[in-house]
């Protein structure tokens, strides 16, 4: 039976166990991918040697190809391999590529690639784990938003447990043995996914009902040798990278234009919101990636290690640790803004993904705000830890109503057959912000010399000051475009109600 059949749509319970599927190898994954970016541009300052910009420069090139791959990923699993098989291929990679950067070396032409292995298993994995979500809850409009906000949730489950582990191993046990972690982490995801894999048999793209073609596969294997080689390239040299970003924003462009081109009516309002909501997304991620980057250089350099709670000491932090504080906030707050969204959805009072935006705007600028006066109460140019925790807190309220909901955005907007092609042009999209993202966090840098941690405080802050307004601006945009937004979403669910209407009334007559 064709897994897109509307007869092959399970019920509630069989949803249940097909998300807790993939919810399950999305939080290892996660706990794989989290772990290996809360040290790598640690590793690359502190063990490799590398000055600020360079390990931000490599970092953002290195997050904008994992992002954008599953462009690709998301195609192969659609059309040439199938949604399921391409995911659990790309899980396999993810493993060897974790277990690369375990290996004792420091030779950065085995880094590179490393991490261009990586990218290739990211580009599999990606995209195929968020349709197989999208197709689990295909005509389910009220469950969608909470289900891709509790899917998001995984993703911070395991970025929680591997953000706050592998520092504390790296510390005890070293670099590569903190690496090692993360390589356990993905074989325990590709294990208990091959256990639980008959959850999911009804569940997929139209090749996955079809037996292995081995031929696809293996030159679906080969490309991603090539691909390894081109990412090492692309990571050595600045101006390749930058290159491809303004070729990844023309083909994004240009994807959009095609689809919005060749498509009927209600389909070409839904994928104009598509492209309004990404532009917004854009702009949100140049924010986050501010963790792996500037935020994370402040942390070693500018904030006191030092939990305390009413005079007392409690703990002390790790700088990378602190990126640990972007997915506990989620994990607390994923559940009751999925119960929020179908409260209010049962009331019918539900707000549109667009106002969900717009209030993500705010909350993120309130958050980068918290960062910047953060400096008005330094000690020795030393802040307070609790700065980190609030700052994080609002910023990932921001981000739970902003990129929580980027895929939900998708799966409501995009017809099924081409959710998994628009859900790897999402992530092409997001790939571009993430190396813009490195290029704001280098408006920090720090010069090698400069030790004195009065003097780095204010170029941190100042930073930071500067990224809240740039959200202020984000909010007024997401306001601006509200109307634009409603009445696209009204063309888009009215089309198909009418030709439903009229297929009624041809079917009576």
């Amino acid at each position: 039976m064709n897994a897109l059949q509307p007869d092959a749509v399970p019920g509630r319970a069989s949803q249940t166990r097909a998300f807790s599927t993939v919810f399950l190898i999305e939080l290892w994954e996660r706990f794989g991918y989290y772990g290996m970016a809360a040290l790598l541009v640690l590793f690359m300052v502190q063990r490799l040697g590398f000055d600020d910009q360079k390990a931000n420069l490599t970092w953002g090139a290195f997050a904008a190809l994992v992002y954008a791959a599953p462009a690709i990923g998301g195609w192969l699993g659609d059309k040439v391999l199938g949604t399921r098989r391409t995911m659990s291929v790309g899980a396999a990679i993810l493993a060897l590529g974790y277990l690369m950067l375990a290996l004792p070396s420091d030779s950065l032409p085995l880094l590179y690639a490393t991490l261009g292995v990586i990218v290739v298993g990211n580009g599999l994995f990606k995209a195929n784990a968020a349709n197989l979500v999208r197709r689990i809850y295909e005509g389910d409009d009220a469950r969608i938003d909470a289900a891709f906000t509790m899917y998001y949730m995984s993703v911070n489950v395991g970025s929680t447990v591997s953000v706050l582990l592998t520092p504390w191993i790296k510390v005890r046990y070293g670099w590569h043995a903190a690496f090692a972690v993360c390589c356990a982490g993905m074989v325990a995801g590709l294990l208990n996914y091959l256990l639980l894999r008959r959850t999911l048999a009804h569940v997929g793209s139209a090749p996955d009902d079809a037996p292995v073609v081995w031929g696809k596969l293996g030159a679906v294997l080969a490309a991603g040798v090539g691909v390894v080689f081109v990412t090492a390239l692309i990571l050595q040299h600045r101006e390749i990278a930058v290159a491809l970003v303004y070729l990844a924003g023309v083909l994004v462009l240009g994807i959009f234009a095609w689809m919005i081109a060749h498509s009927s009516p209600s389909e070409r309002a839904g994928l104009i919101a598509v492209l309004i909501l990404t532009a917004q997304i854009i702009l949100f991620f140049i924010f986050y990636q501010q963790m792996s980057t500037s935020l994370t250089l402040f942390a070693l350099r500018n904030v006191d290690p030092a939990q305390t709670l009413l005079g007392y000491t409690l703990f002390v932090w790790q700088p990378a640790q602190y990126q640990a504080l972007n997915p506990i906030w989620i994990m607390l707050l994923s559940p009751v803004l999925a119960w929020l969204y179908n409260r209010m959805a049962r009331g019918g009072r539900d707000l549109p993904i667009a106002a969900k935006f717009a209030i993500g705007f705010v909350v993120v600028a309130v958050g980068f705000f918290i960062f910047g006066m953060s400096g008005a109460t330094a000690v020795a140019g030393k802040v307070s830890s609790w700065y980190m925790i609030w700052g994080y807190g609002f910023y990932s309220l921001g981000e739970l109503l902003v990129s929580g909901l980027g895929l939900a955005m998708i799966a409501r907007y995009v017809p099924a057959r081409l959710s998994g092609f628009m859900m790897g042009a999402f992530f092409l999209a997001s790939g571009i912000s993430q190396y813009l993202g490195s290029v704001v966090a280098n408006f920090a840098q720090i010069p090698d010399k400069l030790t004195d941690p009065l003097q780095s405080l204010p170029i941190y802050t100042g930073l930071f000051t500067k990224l809240g307004l740039v959200a202020c601006v984000g909010v007024a945009l997401a306001v601006a475009l509200l109307p634009i937004m409603k009445r696209l979403s009204s063309t888009h669910r009215a089309m198909p109600a009418a030709a439903a209407g009229l297929a009624t009334v041809a079917s009576e007559e």
